[in-house]
């Protein structure tokens, strides 16, 4: 073969094999782009699921354990008489439950000749805690005092879930029960968010149920319910002509019977709010900014004098037991705030006790009022 026709020959031969090459390398290359690809996206999605399940937040008690550095201190001595330059004015609980329960039993009166029947308010009491039997008690007598009838169903502490579902049941059937509250603590072995959601939203004069505190939180919408401990802390507030629109108000506690729903109704009320928990880091300088301080963390003189600014309003939902030899009972309650120091500085603060307890209370004959005035259809009353 001449040398011309070789020549020609390898540059065919070249011309053939050049494009399978550039073929296999750009079918590589894709290949490796598309893994590289679908790695990325399926490390997208994990990251995107890692981010899903973190949203919510980590389930942590929020227990103030060990106590706040100005919790660990001792409270003064207690004295006879408040005696200091400067004297808050005392919000007067029981007082302000006393005209609650008056019109509420006035209007017990009117339904019963309406209509022959008066609302009924059952309880469901679980063990043998103290303190859970004595709140029972005090709502009981509340019952008798403005004419609402009361039942109660005490169970074991031993009991099982199923059991107090079962109590929960035979109220929410009966027609002549117009609220259902569970008692709590609830023994450590149940699921409390169970039992709670098993009680009928239009008697769940606790205000628990997450329809009637996702209402609360939604300002177009009417809960049927509010938390009677958030409703107390409003009355007090309001009774007293503090404004609140505007207003910084610090709640510390974020609980569902207390922080969570006194946030959403002061919210309603066009104050800005803010929460401190036990993961706080500064809550003393927070509170120190607040015309507003409400207080529910179950710690016994948490918040002291230096917490507060001059002239703030203070409301102490707490009820803490602190020995004390001198007494009956060998114990005392006392709030969550430094009663002896923060009087030196507040403008206006509720003892304890005496002060958010007797009109909580109030507050849960009022609720089952409201209820029983909707089933008998003698109004359409706002929370």
């Amino acid at each position: 073969m001449g040398g011309a026709a070789v020549a020609s020959l390898a540059a065919t031969r070249r011309r053939s094999t050049l494009p399978v090459s550039s073929l296999l390398h750009r079918a590589a290359r894709g290949l490796h782009e598309a893994t590289a690809a679908a790695e990325e996206d399926k490390a997208r999605t994990r990251r995107r699921r890692s981010s899903s399940t973190r949203l919510l937040g980590p389930d942590i008690s929020d227990t103030w354990d060990p106590a706040p550095r100005a919790a660990a201190r001792e409270p003064p001595p207690r004295a006879s008489a408040v005696d200091c330059e400067s004297t808050a004015t005392i919000i007067d609980g029981k007082s302000i439950a006393e005209d609650i329960r008056l019109q509420i039993s006035e209007e017990v009166r009117q339904m019963k000749n309406a209509v022959g029947h008066v609302p009924g308010l059952a309880v469901v009491l679980v063990g043998d805690r103290k303190d859970s039997q004595s709140y029972v008690r005090f709502k009981v007598k509340g019952c008798e005092e403005v004419g609402i009838k009361s039942l109660l169903a005490e169970l074991p502490g031993n009991c099982t879930e199923d059991e107090v579902v079962d109590s929960v049941s035979r109220f929410n059937e009966d027609p002549s029960v117009h609220g259902v509250l569970v008692q709590l603590p609830l023994p450590q072995h149940m699921d409390e968010e169970k039992i709670l959601n098993a009680i009928s939203l239009d008697k769940d004069v606790d205000g628990f149920h997450p329809l009637n505190v996702g209402n609360l939180a939604l300002r177009s919408r009417k809960p049927l319910f509010v938390s009677c401990a958030a409703k107390a802390c409003l009355e007090l507030l309001l009774q007293s002509g503090i404004d609140l629109m505007g207003k910084h108000v610090t709640i510390i506690g974020r609980s569902k019977v207390v922080g969570l729903p006194t946030s959403l109704l002061l919210q309603r009320h066009h104050a800005t709010v803010s929460v401190i928990h036990a993961f706080t880091s500064n809550p003393e300088e927070i509170t120190r900014e607040s015309d507003i301080v409400i207080s529910a963390a179950g710690v016994a003189n948490l918040v002291r004098g230096s917490w507060l600014k001059q002239g703030a309003v203070v409301i102490d939902v707490g009820t803490n037991p602190v020995e004390d030899p001198a007494s009956d009972y060998g114990y005392r309650l006392t709030g969550d705030v430094c009663f002896e120091e923060a009087v030196t500085v507040a403008s206006a603060i509720t003892p304890v006790p005496g002060g958010v307890g007797p009109v909580t209370i109030a507050m849960l004959l009022a609720n089952t009022l409201d209820s029983a005035k909707r089933v008998y259809g003698l109004s359409d009353p706002t929370p």
